[in-house]
């Protein structure tokens, strides 16, 4: 901007000395070149300071690093490099039958698990039926014996009697003990659950799941709409959850950013007016607004190490600040790759009238973009 200003007032001088012929004296010379530094430097400081200007603009794009869930063999690619897709498009496939296998066998251990819960039910109702018939054996016993003392107080019957009913009734009640322990021994082997459903049966459920969910990782798939670019994944490679296939570009969320001195941004606030000359397109200007000042700087930044901060080791690097911006006007006629570089130029409220050269000058150097 400094070199297009002082060309410019070059250009005024010449006009000035070689068409309108002004006389050539050391006052009109001094005088020149003083009001040029005035001029210029005037022009640059309030510029600067009130509709600052960035060539470090660019507009970043979001990628993600493809990486599986699963191990495997790859037997197919499907994406091709730079072609637009859609979420959940398919990417590759690895190898499915090591994960077909672990579900084939998840299912059959869940049928036996499940077959397991209607035998256990099975077990509790014959071991629940096997206490009823004790204890109606204890009541047949204990009426024996009952009969068997009275008439032994009557005379009737022997002492050898009454202990046989004795002996009789207390193996009916050892009978009745062993069946209830057998029956609460099934009851809990039966109602051993987790909501509702048998602990053995969830835990295969839940690795049913799982097989099922490792086969269908199998299948990559685009984790939003976008491409990807420089493709090097071939079938017959084996792909690992530890290793990135391929970089996957979002298409939706590209973000103009730029960096300015610190002491530009005094005067920059959200929804100033900004504009905006790509690189990639020369000799055009789009409209802008600012959507934030980050208010913060990575130069700042501190960290938790296991050594202290030494500030030399940051006082050379005064930092930049950065602002997002947000474009107004529709770039989808243009062929601008995801990464270009752009100059900004944001005009603030105040010292609205040198936003004018401000403007001019931006566009003076979107036209050198022709050549440069």
């Amino acid at each position: 901007m400094a070199v297009l200003l002082l060309l410019t007032y070059a250009a005024i001088c010449v006009v000035a000395f070689k068409l309108l012929r002004f006389p050539v004296n050391q006052w009109t010379v001094t005088t020149a070149s003083i009001g040029g530094l005035v001029v210029v430097g005037g022009l640059l400081l309030g510029m600067n300071y009130n509709h600052p200007f960035t060539n470090d603009g660019r507009l970043f794009f979001y990628t993600t690093p493809i990486v599986p869930t699963v191990r495997g063999h790859v037997i197919s690619v499907a994406v091709q490099p730079n072609v637009p897709l859609k979420q959940g498009d398919l990417l590759f496939r690895i190898d499915p039958r090591p994960y077909q296998y672990a579900v084939d066998q998840k299912k059959a251990l869940l049928a036996e698990a499940e077959q397991n819960v209607r035998q256990l039910k099975a077990s509790l109702d014959q071991a629940s039926a096997g206490v009823e018939k004790a204890q109606a054996q204890l009541a047949l016993s204990q009426e024996t014996y009952d009969r068997q003392a009275d008439l032994l107080e009557k005379q009737v019957v022997s002492q050898a009697a009454v202990d046989k009913a004795t002996r009789n009734l207390e193996a009916a009640r050892q009978t009745v003990v062993e069946s209830q322990a057998a029956a609460e021994r099934a009851r809990l082997a039966f109602s051993s659950e987790i909501g509702g459903v048998n602990t053995t049966v969830a835990s295969l459920q839940a690795d049913l799941a799982n097989a099922e969910f490792n086969l269908s990782e199998t299948n990559v798939v685009a984790p939003t709409d976008g491409y990807v670019t420089q493709l090097t994944l071939k079938p017959g490679m084996t792909a690992s959850p530890l290793t990135p296939t391929m970089v996957f570009i979002h298409s939706d969320e590209n973000t103009l950013t730029a960096s300015f001195s610190q002491n530009a941004l005094q005067r920059v606030r959200a929804n100033d007016e900004a504009e905006i000359a790509f690189d990639a397109i020369p000799g055009r200007v789009f409209r802008g607004k600012v959507q934030v000042v980050i208010d913060a700087i990575s130069q700042g930044q501190l960290e938790p190490t296991g050594t202290l901060f030494n500030p030399q080791d940051r006082s050379s690097q005064r930092g930049r600040a950065v602002v997002r911006f947000e474009v107004l006007d529709d770039l989808s006629d243009f062929q601008l790759p995801a990464g270009s570089s752009a100059l900004v130029a944001v005009y603030s409220d105040h010292l609205a009238g040198l936003a004018i050269m401000r403007r001019i000058l931006l566009r003076m150097k979107s036209w050198m973009n022709y050549v440069v």
